[in-house]
């Protein structure tokens, strides 16, 4: 994608910058700052791509100006929506590769989801999981934080990751529990591995390259690349 939009001294730059593209997890401040006279400004010699304020950033010194406005183009920016428009989609902060489709009824948020994916409708991504690209999760499934799927991944219907070994609403001592109160149990799902509906994946496992797991397994320990497993637990058929 050629990010050289050619600006003049006057214009606003988020006026000619394609509208599949906005910050990468910058927010309203680096929108603010894509305004030429701010932006620009910074570049000839008050900010570099840093967060904080722009009086506070190290300036960038010497080379061609020009060639400084793309590079910092195409650091902050990303495709900022799917592919496709399709009502009652909750998306906030997520970084979308090329030609991602979302279905309707769907809620993601500050996850990465990787090219030509295609996510079905009533499926929840929470913050920080990763799904690769050219994966298939189909309707209701739910993929919590801490889950990385990799590369041409089927999730079946209703599959279901856990990221928490001990869940419990309170503490000992009766009050809510909080980030601090449990431990992140961390899945992986390798390149081209397959789970069947209705699995149930608990955390801190790994399944390999290649593997199928049975409609409506419970995977409790890790599954070897290309094998096959099933039942409740799951075991190698």
């Amino acid at each position: 994608m050629d990010l050289d939009v050619g600006v003049d001294e006057n214009e606003n730059v988020t006026a000619r910058l394609p509208s599949a593209l906005i910050p990468r997890r910058r927010g309203p401040r680096v929108r603010w700052m894509l305004h030429h006279d701010q932006f620009f400004r910074g570049i000839d010699g008050a900010a570099d791509s840093t967060d904080g304020p722009l009086e506070r950033r190290r300036p960038i010194r010497g080379g061609n100006h020009d060639g400084q406005r793309r590079h910092l183009l195409s650091v902050w920016l990303v495709p900022s929506d799917p592919a496709n428009d399709a009502p009652y989609r909750l998306i906030d902060e997520v970084d979308f590769g090329e030609n991602v489709t979302v279905s309707a009824f769907t809620n993601l948020y500050g996850c990465r989801i990787g090219d030509d994916t295609r996510v079905g409708p009533f499926v929840e991504i929470q913050r920080d999981a990763v799904v690769g690209a050219r994966c298939k999760i189909q309707s209701h499934s739910f993929i919590c934080t801490g889950v990385e799927i990799q590369d041409e991944v089927f999730v079946g219907h209703g599959t279901l990751f856990i990221n928490d070994k001990l869940p419990r609403a309170t503490t000992q001592t009766g009050e809510l529990k909080t980030d601090a109160d449990w431990q992140l149990m961390r899945t992986v799902v390798e390149r081209g591995a397959a789970l069947g509906s209705g699995v149930v994946v608990l955390g801190g496992i790994r399944i390999g390259a290649g593997a199928l797991v049975g409609a409506g397994a419970v995977v409790t320990r890790d599954v070897a690349p290309g094998n096959t497993v099933a039942g409740v637990p799951a075991r190698a058929t």
